[in-house]
């Protein structure tokens, strides 16, 4: 999923665990589905953002170049108003986008 398309709120927002838990029947499992997710979108996020500012990496920078740079400000504040990576994976996990498997649930039933 694209989180720049992601329809989760940029701020706090209180969740019911016990409803978001019904699907694992652990709230601990559901929170570690979600922490999970939410360190794939932020590596995610971070090399995209690397890669951006990459096109504006200079090796030698004089103090007026460093000052200058408004579309690296530009960029950099458009990545700072995204929603955390937290907030997009509780929204895609609420939204069933989430696939997960607990291989430890997987081998009693065998």
């Amino acid at each position: 999923m694209d989180y720049r398309k992601s329809n989760a709120p940029s701020n706090t927002v209180t969740r019911d665990m016990m409803k978001l838990s019904v699907d694992t029947g652990n709230v601990y499992e559901t929170t570690m589905i979600i922490a999970r997710r939410s360190n794939q979108i932020a590596v995610e996020m971070k090399q995209d953002l690397e890669k951006k500012l990459q096109e504006f990496a200079s090796y030698n920078d004089n103090l007026e170049e460093v000052f200058e740079n408004r579309e690296q400000i530009e960029i950099s504040r458009y990545y700072e108003k995204l929603p955390k990576a937290t907030l997009i994976a509780a929204q895609e996990y609420e939204e069933g986008k989430v696939y997960y498997k607990n291989p430890a649930k997987d081998k009693n039933v065998f």
